[in-house]
């Protein structure tokens, strides 16, 4: 990681859950970096670490090519890390076309935009563990991706596309699909752990949009950061590939609230809504070839990272 010194690298979504915790964990090796924004939550994880000073920070929206080009330019971008994206299911569904418009086309703007530039050494693509779509068993990198709601089409559509860069115009791409990802920071309260955690503190009543019985890898976010510094470490070895981040912690929405109730010691007052259409019922990423290429795997067990998390948004909501 003492090679990323004085070099230029390009976070998308750096304000956000990942991208900050990504921040966080590269300063120490001395790169500058980039980060687009449009807004910023002052007290976001992202600010109360003051990363915004120790950053550079770009207004760009991902749907303006001409600005991205512009950037990967000016500001001769080694690396890029595209973590943004319209990441809620149940926006998605609300909004389409602007799910669609920005998680497939804001990829192609920037995968087009390192295209062009000179700099580029390097990319790591987010995609999801949604881009497989509804297989009914533990997804392996080598299965197909066949999303069929907005949100996983986005997601297998912009994966494929970063893909083809790779095995078209050789591109230097490495592909990073992941679970649930939870951990301090996530401002987004229609995903299920930060809702709880503010149900909790606020006295709501946490509304279920499923059935309850939907499962999931829950993931903690230093141990995604742990997988994006891997393939930083090794990049040359492992470009054009996709690796799979997940978590032998696969739970029910149920079985979350009750590992919550058990770690905060209170009782969790929740309402099932069952509104959801057309979600995949049951997710779970195999991610051996993570270890065997990259020797990662989950370091942060499920109780302490919900109490990590817990005591950030107690804090969040105290400020």
């Amino acid at each position: 990681m003492s090679s990323f010194k004085r070099k230029n690298i390009l976070i998308t979504g750096g304000t956000g859950l990942v991208g900050s915790h990504l921040i966080e964990a590269l300063l120490p090796y001395k790169p500058q970096i980039i980060v687009p924004i449009r807004s910023l939550d002052p007290k976001s994880y992202f600010s109360s670490l003051n990363l915004d000073r120790q950053v550079i920070q770009i207004h760009a929206d991902l749907t303006n090519y001409r600005r991205l080009q512009e950037i990967m330019i000016n500001y001769h971008i080694n690396y890029v890390i595209h973590l943004a994206a319209q990441a809620l299911v149940s926006s998605a569904f609300y909004n389409p076309r602007q799910t669609l418009n920005t998680n497939i086309m804001g990829t192609v703007n920037i995968l087009e935009a390192a295209r062009h530039s000179p700099y580029v050494k390097g990319m790591i693509i987010a995609s999801s563990d949604k881009a497989y779509g509804k297989l009914n068993r533990p997804y392996k990198e080598t299965d197909s991706l066949q999303g069929d709601h907005p949100y996983e089409v986005s997601k297998s559509s912009a994966d494929l596309i970063a893909q083809s860069y790779f095995k078209t115009y050789q591109l230097p791409v490495v592909i990073t699909r992941f679970g649930n990802i939870y951990g301090p920071g996530d401002l987004n309260f229609d995903r299920l752990i930060p809702d709880i955690c503010r149900c909790l503190i606020l006295h709501r009543t946490l509304k279920v949009r499923s059935d309850g019985t939907f499962r999931r890898d829950y993931i903690y976010v230093k141990d995604v950061v742990g997988g994006y510094l891997k393939i930083l470490a090794q990049f040359k070895t492992v470009i054009g590939e996709s690796f799979n981040f997940g978590s032998p912690e696969n739970l029910s929405v149920m079985e979350v609230i009750q590992r919550v109730e058990n770690v905060i010691g209170k009782k969790i007052h929740y309402k099932i809504l069952n509104t959801q259409k057309n979600e995949i019922p049951r997710q779970s990423l195999q991610y051996s070839k993570a270890t065997r290429f990259l020797d990662w795997k989950p370091q942060c067990h499920f109780p302490e990272g919900l109490h990590l998390t817990y005591e950030w948004y107690r804090q969040y909501f105290a400020a």
